[in-house]
């Protein structure tokens, strides 16, 4: 059996035997909170734990390194429809240590692209169309440096109210240990 075929067998289950009653909520977040977090398969349970959220209680959104990567970018529209449509008043900006996005090498994601038959006039058609390609797929050195840069990004954007709270975070990947790099109730001098 493949996996989709398990996980529909799976779903028949859950949904004939009621269990989704316990996860309902509506669409609007409990907490009034937005978290950008990693995509990272170690901190998916983690983060709601360490945070003391249930289901209902936060928009999440996740992606590679838990970055906003262009202020136009589908992350930051999820985050101003959060605000504007969803209630909420707080994002929380949440990387990790050990993250994979760390020192990540646009080249090697290339060579494997070209390994998996990718063709390289695919990778040039992107390269001389504009984009920035090797900057897209670049990683970061430092998880409190990302996490500074994007909470700055979100802040600074033309749509963001001032008064949401964005603070910025990283979270330990076993012990769920938080450590706050950005607190977005203290004001800074600018």
């Amino acid at each position: 059996m493949n996996l989709l075929n398990e996980i529909i067998d799976h779903n028949k289950r859950f949904v004939e035997s009621g269990k989704y009653v316990e996860f309902f909520s509506d669409k609007y977040p409990e907490k009034k909170l937005a978290i950008l977090s990693c995509m990272d398969t170690r901190i998916l349970e983690l983060l709601y734990a360490a945070l003391g959220l249930k289901n209902g209680d936060a928009k999440v959104i996740r992606n590679a390194g838990a970055v906003v990567l262009h202020p136009w970018g589908s992350v930051m529209r999820s985050l101003l429809v959060g605000v504007f449509d969803l209630h909420v008043e707080e994002i929380m900006v949440v990387a990790h240590h050990d993250c994979g996005m760390c020192g990540f090498s646009p080249e090697r994601l290339l060579n494997k692209a070209r390994a998996a038959g990718i063709p390289e006039a695919n990778i040039n058609t992107l390269r001389h169309a504009g984009i920035d390609l090797d900057g897209w797929l670049t990683g970061f050195d430092n998880a409190d440096d990302s996490v500074r840069h994007t909470v700055n990004l979100i802040k600074q954007h033309p749509l963001m109210p001032a008064h949401i709270a964005v603070h910025g975070l990283v979270i330990h990947p076993t012990t769920g240990k938080l450590t706050v790099v950005v607190d977005g109730n203290k004001k800074t001098a600018e």
